[in-house]
């Protein structure tokens, strides 16, 4: 870290990890190795963070260091040592009284990890009352308050609410605060910020990184993205293939890696691929939203007269912050749902408002890649059954061809044909999402809603995507609705934006005019300011210049 954040005096050590080894069962039922011999030491009040490209063990050793293994998985070999206890010495029944409690672990998609038939507050309290670590009453006063830290809103009341009822960048705080209402000793963050836009990103890591800080509780960061573990991580291992291929200070890695791999990571996340020229407004729009608006209850409006155009063969970013209306805005232009007012138009005609009323060739024209793949493709069905089922059901293909079809597709997006066998439960969460899109490419679409297509991804593999997307743009002429709260991927890959907030259109244009300052808007500027940068001082920068700017409460960080 900087001069001024550095910290030396971390605690005793309190994970240590020997030669750990992980095994994995093979499609053709045999195991291999997908954890290499790795050693860790963790302090308290340090920060270890794993970064590396999809599959490369990241998640596994975070798992690995609460004692536990996915379905699929087991620990082969190695000392895993909590407080000085081996994990794996111990009773199944003695591990689980440190989980939840004295360690505990923030994942990667919150929607998987929530009961959708159970109030949020009932299972942010679950582990502090079921553990006696303190009274239901006392608990979800502490819950609240970490709503509050967490910026969320109304905290007092969001717990009362189901999952399907808050955002997902909303739902993924939810589950830090979950993680963090028993004060644990260890803390597993595995990609806590994936789904936040970049001003809430900000709240969520200075809180984080003081409460880690604070409490001297020991954490394993978990993250692609580089400037994300900036801010927050004392030390960086960069892992690849399950081997550890280089680690050290967090300065030293970012701005001085010694390997090549390291470095590859590193250019990919400043790679830009955006070499086309935008000319001006489309003429003839392969989809216009017409002053549309639309709510879930029937009595706030969550999008209020939003009006949006899409040309062939052009991008439009859909940005601004969680609960902005973006994702609602993709429900409404699939029929998912239909608005209260106005209308959306596919190539100069009207589509019906919902799903349901629409031919399959309107459903065929207009496919979507969703923001989480956990909960987005069935995990009882094979990775060929997956995109194989569009196939058929648009195109009639069986047998022969329609194999060929899906190992063609796979091919795209980067895996080999022997994934085609695999259930989504042996994949790891970049991989599954590289499937969503091999599904919504089976359609042969003409227009795809990227909803937070690459937040999953490590920093290569979202390189590869983009390239992936940008090719068959300009092959086919696709039109992309490309919803993100990652502005550097904005930059990269959209020709105009569109910048919402609280349900409206604050602003757009084409995406030199509204990343040229001075924007125009105060919240695009907001937003713009808020996206962190490569250097380990740049939180402590931005919550020291905030002002105005970003409105945020000082006390949230004290």
């Amino acid at each position: 870290m900087n001069q001024e954040t550095a910290r030396t005096g971390f605690g005793e050590t309190l994970l240590e990890m020997q030669a750990l080894r992980v095994e994995a069962l093979g499609a053709d039922g045999n195991p291999f190795r997908i954890v290499n011999d790795i050693d860790i030491n963790l302090r308290r009040g340090e920060v270890l963070g794993l970064i590396g490209e999809s599959g490369a063990g990241k998640s596994t050793i975070g798992l690995a260091s609460m004692c536990f293994a996915r379905p699929g998985c087991r620990i082969t070999g190695g000392r895993i040592l909590f407080a000085g206890t081996d994990l794996r010495q111990q009773d199944e029944d003695d591990v689980r009284q440190i989980r939840g409690v004295r360690a505990s672990y923030i994942a990667q998609s919150a929607a998987a990890a929530f009961n959708p038939a159970k109030r949020l507050n009932d299972q942010v309290t679950e582990a502090a009352v079921r553990h006696s670590v303190m009274s239901h009453s006392s608990a979800t006063k502490r819950a609240e308050e970490l709503y509050a830290r967490l910026d969320l809103p109304d905290p007092a009341r969001i717990g009362r609410r189901y999952p399907h009822q808050v955002s997902g960048g909303q739902l993924q705080r939810v589950m830090s605060a979950m993680a963090m209402t028993c004060g644990p000793d260890l803390l597993v963050l595995d990609e806590p910020t994936t789904a936040l836009d970049v001003t809430t990103q900000i709240e969520v890591l200075a809180t984080v990184r003081d409460l880690i800080r604070n409490n001297n509780t020991a954490a394993l960061y978990i993250t692609h993205d580089l400037a994300v573990v900036a801010q927050v991580a004392d030390r960086i291992m960069v892992l690849r293939y399950g081997d550890l291929i280089e680690q050290g200070d967090t300065a030293k890695i970012l701005h001085d890696p010694d390997e090549p791999y390291t470095k590859e990571l590193i250019s990919a996340r400043t790679e830009d691929i955006n070499t086309k020229i935008f000319t001006g407004m489309p003429e003839n729009p392969v989809l216009a939203i017409r002053e549309v608006t639309a709510t879930y209850d029937g009595e706030v409006d969550v999008l209020k007269d939003v009006g949006v155009e899409i040309g062939r063969g052009e991008t439009v970013a859909i940005v601004g912050e969680s609960g902005s209306g973006k994702s609602t805005l993709a429900r409404v232009v699939t029929g998912l749902l239909p608005p209260r007012k106005g209308h959306v138009e596919f190539d100069g005609q009207k589509l019906s408002l919902a799903l349901r009323e629409r031919n399959k060739e309107e459903l065929r024209k207009i496919q979507m890649i969703y923001q989480m793949p956990d909960v987005a493709i069935n995990p009882r069905q094979r990775v060929s059954e997956i995109i194989g089922r569009p196939l058929t059901f648009y195109f009639g293909l069986t047998g022969k061809e329609r194999e060929e079809r899906i190992f063609a597709l796979l091919e795209e997006i980067d895996l080999d044909r022997e994934f085609a066998d695999r259930f989504p439960g042996q994949l790891s969460g970049g991989q599954k999402q590289r499937v969503c899109i091999a599904r919504a490419l089976a359609a042969d679409p003409e227009l795809i809603i990227c909803d937070e297509v690459t937040s999953a991804l490590d920093q290569v593999v979202a390189a590869g995507i983009l390239k992936l997307l940008d090719r068959l743009q300009q092959e086919k002429g696709l039109a992309y609705m490309f919803i993100t709260h990652d502005l550097g991927i904005v930059r990269n890959i959209a020709d105009r934006t569109v910048v919402m907030y609280q349900g409206e259109v604050v602003e757009q244009g084409t995406t030199e005019q509204i990343f040229t300052p001075p924007q125009k808007e105060a919240y695009t500027r907001k937003l713009i300011a808020s996206t962190p940068e490569m250097r380990t001082d740049w939180l402590d920068e931005v919550l020291r210049e905030r002002g105005d700017l970003f409105d945020i409460d000082a006390a949230a960080h004290t």
